[in-house]
């Protein structure tokens, strides 16, 4: 079992949702939620990146 050192996010809130990140051995990121701590997001970090990217400019806006 690998143990991973989750950091919360610097934009998540003291008392609300908030989002943990973990890079994992194999070079993976790892992303879950304080509400729900065993559903983890896995994705390599340039997929990651490009997520983010496409999320900063509203190309999702639609699903929101």
């Amino acid at each position: 079992m690998t143990i991973l050192n989750w950091q919360k996010s610097s934009h998540s809130q003291e008392a609300s949702a908030c989002v943990y990140l973990a890079t994992a051995p194999d070079g993976t990121i790892r992303l879950r939620e304080s509400d729900d701590p065993d559903a983890i997001v896995t994705a390599a970090p340039t997929t990651l990146r490009t997520f983010l990217r496409g999320i900063k400019a509203g190309e999702f806006e639609e699903l929101a």
